[in-house]
């Protein structure tokens, strides 16, 4: 008798393993699973909406962050807030059934609140192409849309790949990304845009440095006479932005004319589009190359 309740529990579960849904392991190592997949996803930030929409589960989501702007479907997501400063109440108002985290721009003590009251949180922190194209892969799964998600990931591995077989024996160019003026702050090599510079060819001469996004001071930038200096922006703020280098026309990037702007969403944003500002970078360390 024993072995058959035994029998007949067994075939019990084979039902519910069958309807078990979409599971990952995310950035903060945390296993993330769902009954079925995600219908009501909130976003909470600009770039996991981007991921979101890429990953073919655009249509899934029910509210974004301050900022979010692309694609431009995304422009009409009711909003819970910023990415530093949720509004959990409209947040619980539309009833998630999976939210997407950044994990270092959300305020941590809300996203736990969320945790704690059983709403599904993935955390996405990609810092490397890799991390990108995975989280396409696990936001498709999570979502129901596997394959849009699998083939927006083999995209980007292929144009990243091609990159860098492009650019693997270029010859080496100093490059200072400048992240903001007043206080003067650039990036390290663990830095999402350090590796765009790698990839190019470029060098960059703070990429030591142990934060991600540390505070320089000029006097170390003139000393490190790099041959580029770059930064996100919009062109027509170039002048504006590189003014206080300009009046230090011995410095290499200075006298050469090579103060180069990326539009900033496509080399801040660990989204596809970072394979556009990839290639603008590529392009303007070539033309920085012609100029010697």
């Amino acid at each position: 008798m024993n072995a058959i309740l035994r029998l007949l529990f067994l075939v019990c579960l084979v039902p519910a393993a069958w309807a078990a849904g979409p599971c990952v392991t995310d950035a903060g190592h945390h296993r993330v699973c769902l009954s079925g997949p995600a219908q009501r996803i909130v976003a909470l930030s600009p770039g996991a909406v981007e991921l979101l929409y890429a990953a073919g589960a655009g249509s899934h989501l029910v509210a974004a962050v301050a900022f979010s702007d692309f694609p431009p479907p995304a422009r009409s997501l009711p909003s819970v807030g910023s990415s530093d400063r949720l509004d959990l109440e409209a947040l619980l108002a539309l009833k998630p059934d999976l939210v997407v985290a950044w994990g270092s721009g959300n305020p941590k003590a809300q996203v736990e609140r969320l945790i704690r009251l059983g709403i599904p949180v993935v955390t996405l922190e990609p810092r490397d192409f890799e991390a990108v194209a995975r989280s396409l892969e696990q936001l498709g799964r999570l979502a129901g849309t596997a394959r849009q998600g699998a083939e927006a990931a083999a995209l980007f591995r292929a144009g990243i790949a091609r990159l860098a077989a492009r650019y693997q024996d270029a010859d080496p160019v100093s490059v200072f990304f400048q992240v903001w003026d007043q206080p003067l702050m650039t990036i390290n090599d663990d830095h999402l845009i350090g590796k765009v510079i790698r990839l190019c060819g470029g060098r960059n001469p703070f990429g030591d440095l142990d934060r991600l996004v540390p505070r320089i001071s000029a006097a170390s930038v003139i000393k490190a006479d790099p041959e580029v200096m770059v930064t996100g922006g919009r062109a027509e703020q170039s002048d504006q932005v590189f003014a206080q280098w300009r009046a230090f026309p011995s410095l290499t990037a200075v006298r050469r004319d090579n103060l180069f702007v990326i539009p900033a969403d496509l080399i801040t944003r660990p989204t596809p589009r970072l394979l556009t500002g990839a290639r603008m970078l590529c392009d303007q360390l070539e033309t920085a190359r012609q100029r010697r």
